[in-house]
């Protein structure tokens, strides 16, 4: 297989970490990692030669637009959560990154954006530009613009959704040191119904994606917007697996109703963002289309809340 040249961006972060660690330990290709720390990044990148960790921020990716002309492959995973810089990062500088990228040269862009700015049938969700964090919106806003690019052809846009991962040696995404949490208060969410529903994938998943696509990328027939994730769950069906692995027996449930919870907000006067009320209202964040290692005969690592609760260190029953 041909060696290639792969530029990363975000290789410090959650799903960073899982990605640069494959691609050092299952490929040969020649890497370049971009990272602000390097003392951040808890990969072991001296296990094999051509593997390049580069010091910068994406605030300065002009100090690379000579490399980039030169790369092959560029999986861009960096992001900013919130701040000043939002926009900045997630938009000006990711579309000055691509403009530096050659098109003659360059094979494929896979760009990280979220599912969250996409509707149930996988097109984008109009909310997530008008009511989103900016985190959310910064997403949306770069998803309009970089159609437009002289790259936009080789860009393969994967969106992730709930995303769990992190151990002693990587950091946790967002929601992962929640989950052994939540298993504390399984005896009384056990007794309620709740309408929604979700996926969620682990890092490692993704990085086992990202993979495969880097020498695979999507044919001419074949859709360049890939959702990332494990097979849909209702909120119901998530609780009763976590108390299936728990032991815990379900007897009646309460369905909570959302007219309710309205209610309450009012009458209590609690404070929500628009996008946290779009979301409790909206409540099936699931897609049309999605894809998951499973999906190219790949093995999955987490593909259910068994799996989930395995890997976050929740002792199930014996």
């Amino acid at each position: 297989m041909t060696k290639k040249r792969i530029f990363v961006t975000g290789a410090s972060g959650c799903i960073g970490h899982y990605l640069s660690e494959a691609l050092i330990q299952d490929t040969d290709h020649e890497l370049f990692l971009l990272v602000r720390n390097p003392e951040k990044l808890k990969v072991d990148t001296q296990v094999r030669p051509n593997v390049n960790v580069l010091q910068g921020d994406m605030q300065e990716i002009r100090h690379f637009s000579d490399l980039l002309k030169t790369i092959d492959v560029a999986v861009l995973t960096a992001t900013a959560w919130g701040g000043a810089a939002t926009f900045d990062i997630n938009v000006v500088k990711t579309l000055e990154l691509l403009n530096y990228l050659d098109p003659a040269n360059c094979e494929q862009v896979i760009y990280f954006s979220t599912a969250s700015v996409l509707d149930n049938k996988n097109q984008p969700l109009k909310e997530a530009g008008e009511l989103g964090t900016d985190y959310i919106r910064s997403k949306y806003d770069c998803l309009q613009k970089i159609s437009k690019l002289a790259i936009a052809p080789k860009i393969t846009e994967v969106f992730p959704t709930l995303v769990l991962g992190g151990d002693d040696h990587k950091p946790y995404s967002h929601i992962t040191p929640g989950i052994p949490e939540i298993t504390k208060y399984i005896d009384y969410i056990r007794f309620f119904q709740a309408d929604g529903s979700f996926h969620f994938i682990h890092a490692q998943d993704i990085a086992t994606v990202v993979r495969y696509l880097i020498d695979n990328p999507p044919q001419e027939n074949e859709s360049r917007q890939l959702v990332l994730g494990q097979a849909p769950l209702t909120a119901n069906q998530a609780i009763e697996e976590v108390c299936a692995y728990l032991g815990k027996k379900i007897g009646f449930r309460i369905p909570l109703s959302f007219s309710l919870a309205n209610l309450l907000i009012v009458l209590f006067r609690i404070r929500m963002a628009a996008w946290d009320r779009f979301c409790m209202n909206y409540r099936h964040f699931t897609y049309h289309q999605f894809i998951n290692p499973d999906s190219f005969g790949l093995p999955n690592y987490c593909a259910t809340i068994s799996d989930v609760l395995r890997i976050s260190g929740v002792q199930g029953c014996r």
